[in-house]
């Protein structure tokens, strides 16, 4: 009797095994798979039109939530801006001093304490500097902020006026030298200041910034809160979009595949996407760059990399338009 229930049983475990080994092939799509990927989607990026280059007359700000987004999502399109004479600026909202994990690995210990969070913003910081420099931005170009990483969005809707601790850190101000306001409270008021104040600086001829479609709440806040600040100056125009965490394991296949296109994400299927097409020197820099940002790569390398390849995406639109002839 009890031979049908342990057939059963056995059938299940094939079966998870399959579906397990299956996901395995289409996240990390070794040999054929991955031919089967190129074959796909590269006629689909084909068709896509190519992004507006950049002159000698622009100023490029690239707006970054985290120390590392610069690279993944533009360090192409950087290049070719500077190559063209342009003017390029890099703004990080935060130090990337919320990723928990990271610094779990880096100490060695389950429990790394605000003081060693602390340090991993600095470190983020020296990282981020080196990667800019790979990619021929000055030093005297690149401006921190400070702001909570992971705090953006309650900073947007819910600590405006109000200080707000950032739970992983302990601080309620911007604690590191080199940044645009050391000691401002973090409030929404002082992070949209410090906004501005780049902005006003530069004078930006074209701004870089997170659709506020993108998976990861500080991407979304900072995407929302460069149209508030645009909106306001008439200058929603200088704007193109980029998303960086797209949809579920986004993009694939994981690990370096430069051979291989950008295929717009999940999160973004309805945007008028413009493709980057990058040179096989630019695309070395590009892996460079991102190696350059080392406390990442030593976790999520496979994700990082996963965005080396032939072609970057761009949206001259923040969300999709809306179809009057959609129903309700």
């Amino acid at each position: 009797m009890r031979a049908k229930p342990l057939a059963r049983r056995h059938m299940v475990w094939v079966l998870l095994g399959i579906v397990a080994l299956v996901l395995i092939l289409w996240i990390n799509a070794p040999g054929l798979i991955t031919w089967l990927y190129r074959l796909y989607y590269n006629p689909q990026i084909a068709r896509l039109p190519v992004a507006p280059g950049f002159s000698a007359n622009d100023r490029v700000l690239m707006l970054a939530p985290h120390p590392d987004d610069e690279v993944l999502c533009c360090a192409g399109g950087l290049q070719q801006a500077r190559l063209a004479g342009a003017q390029v600026y890099i703004a990080w909202l935060t130090s990337g001093d919320g990723f928990e994990w990271d610094a779990v690995l880096l100490r060695r210990t389950p429990d790394p304490g605000h003081k060693a969070m602390l340090e991993l913003g600095l470190r983020r910081m020296g990282e981020a500097r080196a990667g800019a420099k790979l990619m021929g931005v000055p030093e005297d170009h690149l401006r921190f902020l400070g702001y909570p990483d992971q705090g953006l969005l309650r900073l947007f809707l819910d600590y405006y006026y109000y200080p707000f601790t950032a739970p992983h850190t302990g601080v309620d101000r911007v604690p590191y030298p080199g940044t645009l306001s050391p000691g401002a409270l973090y409030t929404g008021e002082n992070l949209e200041r410090d906004l501005e104040r780049v902005l006003d600086e530069i004078k930006p001829t074209v701004v870089l910034a997170p659709s506020p479609l993108d998976a990861h709440p500080d991407h979304r806040a900072t995407g929302d809160l460069v149209l508030r600040i645009l909106g306001k100056r008439k200058e929603l125009h200088k704007a193109r979009f980029w998303i960086v965490h797209g949809g579920l394991e986004w993009p694939l296949p994981k690990g370096l595949h430069p051979g291989l296109p950008l295929e717009p994400p999940p999160r973004g299927r309805r945007l008028p996407w413009q493709r980057v097409p990058l040179t096989e020197a630019q695309i070395q820099t590009k892996l460079a760059a991102a190696r350059a940002h080392h406390s990442q790569i030593i976790i999520i390398g496979r994700f990082m990399e996963a965005f080396v390849r032939q072609n970057e995406l761009l949206s001259p639109l923040p969300l999709p338009e809306i179809d009057d002839h959609s129903p309700p």
